[in-house]
């Protein structure tokens, strides 16, 4: 059965564990860093960053600061226009995998050139797709297939200390998304949950997108 993931924002402290973990899974180098005036690091996505904690801070109407935590990553989507995007260059450069739902990149992502990989990313709702020019490859998410398919979950999910990020057959992910759903607005009135019908990566917010990210949600 498809897989799905949650994500309750309410519930992330930023601690980055997923982040790494993501990063040492997938054997990924370290990035060239510098401080840019935020405790978010890297800046965004990129070929060694699968994932990455994305911070937002504002001013709520009583004037205090509210921190805001958003763990990117590829949604998943259930019908993925990336893959049709790779297709329309290279057929099979990326794939839904039937069984788990995973949107994945091929080795097939060779064969593509630049230009494609930019229209591959701009064509996604979430901006994820990234290119890795020295390898001449579409990166992203793959949501731990390897570990899926072993009857592990992904990294990220095994390595969050709070519950944060829960992975599990979409029906029953869904069922728990509505219970941390109501639950969340016993504190937070505008919690929501985002695009559930068109991701496998379902997100629970505590307030507006535009307090997270400018992609968090698509809708």
């Amino acid at each position: 059965m498809p897989k799905a993931f949650l994500v309750d924002t309410t519930r992330c402290t930023a601690c980055r564990g997923c982040q790494v973990a993501c990063k040492e899974w997938h054997d990924l180098p370290a990035n060239a860093t510098k401080q840019r005036g935020t405790h978010q690091n890297p800046p965004d996505l990129n070929p060694y960053n699968y994932k990455i904690v994305r911070f937002h801070e504002h001013l709520n109407a009583a004037g205090d600061v509210v921190w805001n935590f958003f763990p990117d990553q590829c949604r998943h989507c259930l019908t993925p226009v990336c893959v049709d995007v790779a297709d329309m260059a290279v057929p099979g450069a990326m794939v839904k995998d039937a069984k788990t739902g995973a949107v994945l990149a091929t080795d097939k992502s060779a064969g593509l050139n630049a230009e494609d990989a930019r229209a591959i990313t701009e064509a996604c709702p979430y901006n994820i797709p990234r290119y890795d020019a020295a390898a001449k490859r579409i990166t992203k998410c793959d949501m731990c297939i390897d570990r899926v398919e072993a009857g592990l979950p992904p990294m990220c999910v095994k390595t969050c200390p709070t519950g944060a990020m829960v992975f599990d057959e979409r029906d029953a992910l869904l069922a728990l998304a509505q219970q941390r759903l109501a639950a969340a607005r016993e504190r937070f009135p505008k919690a929501h949950l985002v695009d559930v019908e068109d991701v496998s990566v379902i997100y629970l917010l505590a307030e507006e997108k535009e307090h997270y990210y400018e992609h968090a949600a698509f809708m």
